[in-house]
């Protein structure tokens, strides 16, 4: 198909930002108090190509650790009293960018929408963005499944972050498979490297830069369950979905910032829900 005339000229428009984020508040307050001496309450090894889970109290902060080798995680995060609010990763994105890290919250989905996490420290956050458009910790992946893995492949894989995932809730709330199942959402990717092709415009990975020791840290806003899936893909540097990768666990640390006033969490978004009627 041949070119308008103008085409060009269409191409050259700016681009606006869907959501300027100027007006929303900087989380002080949660940043000031991870910054406090941080005592260890409670902790969890995540398997290699399996998932684990823990409870964060509000005012707590999650310590989510690389401890031995170069290893990317799939978060899911619900309000530990209501499996129906949970992270929103679209929203979290639309107010944030593709890639998140401290200062940036982590929000909760329709008709929730209120700061569930804070992002309070983040050791990777040097990387930046790469030549390629990579950066590290991303809110645009979905989480590595096995029905795309049927689709594309004509095979069955259970050891994918979904179903790890479904796993992971399953036992954190004595769910059956089927009915944890639907509470699974798109994730943080932790650690993940990742962006879009300029020519293709599809979603890649690259090799983290994770390495040993490696942590990112959020202040609960609310009382969480968060599950974590130690993927399959290892550090994302070839295979996704597999057991060839090289593979190693994760770990997630409960810490309590020491003499910090009790925490008020956010309330839940203010719309009346009339919907035009």
């Amino acid at each position: 198909m041949s070119e308008p005339l103008d085409a060009q000229d269409l191409r050259d428009i700016a681009p606006v930002i869907c959501y300027p984020n100027d007006s929303l508040a900087v989380p002080q307050a949660a940043l000031d108090r991870a910054a406090l001496p941080l005592e260890p309450v409670s902790y969890v090894t995540v398997p290699a190509r399996d998932a684990a889970s823990i409870r964060v109290k509000a005012g707590e902060v999650l310590r989510i650790h690389c401890p031995e080798g170069p290893q990317v995680g799939d978060l899911n995060l619900f309000n530990a009293n209501d499996l129906t609010e949970r992270f929103y990763s679209g929203k979290t994105r639309a107010l944030h960018g593709s890639h998140v890290t401290t200062g940036d919250r982590l929000w909760s989905n329709f008709p929730f929408l209120r700061p569930i996490a804070t992002i309070t420290h983040d050791t990777l956050g040097w990387y930046g963005r790469d030549a390629y458009g990579g950066a590290v910790h991303d809110v645009i992946g979905t989480r590595c499944d096995p029905y795309t893995a049927r689709l594309l492949g004509g095979h069955d894989y259970h050891h994918c972050c979904h179903s790890n995932l479904t796993r992971g809730l399953a036992d954190a709330a004595n769910l059956p498979l089927r009915d944890a199942e639907p509470h699974v959402h798109d994730v943080l990717n932790v650690f993940m490297c990742t962006g879009f092709t300029a020519n293709t415009g599809q979603y890649f990975m690259k090799a983290s830069p994770v390495r040993k020791g490696d942590y990112l840290d959020l202040l609960a806003e609310i009382d969480l369950l968060a599950v974590l899936s130690a993927c399959p893909g290892g550090d994302c540097s070839a295979q996704h979905s597999s057991d060839a990768a090289i593979c190693y666990p994760l770990a997630m640390e409960v810490l309590d910032p020491k003499g910090a006033a009790p925490w008020q969490e956010p309330p839940l978004n203010a719309y009346s829900r009339g919907h035009g009627r």
